[in-house]
């Protein structure tokens, strides 16, 4: 034992070893801050968050969709190969011109459809914050009012009524017989 500590007592570590919970370079874990300053930092960074450069789709909205490989589209069968060197030269022709061709509509079209699908959430939002629910939670307060009233309506007049017919109809006994 070093450091003065007598051996009944344990051996305390003064710094724990950073080790990373979740995430990566790009995005850290932010788990183990205190609620106080994580909202501090939420109502600081809406606008200027952190993107995450490794993993793109984190919600997995794009899984069943655009995963086309060189395999996916072309296959020989047993039997109908062609060329290694053909088959290499394609495989790479596909693989390559698909990236590069990716990369250049993206660069070409990404940031005027971003332009125009900010555009579009930020109306829909508009539309749903300010029309939608205040809309919505008038009509529940003015229908409150009148599912009072039919319900006071239902109580007094109907209850009565389907109580009165069930007591009559309450003895009535039908039999069936099959003849033959």
């Amino acid at each position: 034992m070093t450091g003065g500590l007598k051996d009944s007592e344990p051996e305390e570590f003064l710094h724990s070893p950073f080790i990373r919970k979740q995430g990566n370079i790009y995005k850290p874990n932010n788990k183990d801050m205190d609620n106080e300053s994580l909202n501090e930092k939420t109502m600081e960074d809406v606008h200027t968050k952190e993107i995450d450069l490794v993993n793109r789709d984190p919600k997995h909205v794009n899984d069943d969709v655009v995963k086309v490989d060189f395999e996916d589209v072309i296959a020989e069968p047993a039997g109908t190969y062609s060329f290694d060197g053909v088959w290499k030269a394609s495989f790479t022709t596909f693989t390559v011109t698909k990236y590069w061709c990716y990369r250049l509509l993206t660069a070409l079209v990404g940031i005027p459809l971003a332009l125009v699908w900010g555009i579009f959430f930020a109306i829909l939002s508009f539309i749903h914050i300010w029309a939608v629910v205040p809309c919505v939670k008038s009509y529940l307060i003015e229908i409150h009012c009148v599912s009072r009233v039919y319900s006071i309506c239902v109580h007094t007049f109907c209850d009565p009524l389907f109580e009165a017919m069930g007591k009559c109809f309450s003895n009535v006994r039908i039999r069936t017989t099959k003849e033959i």
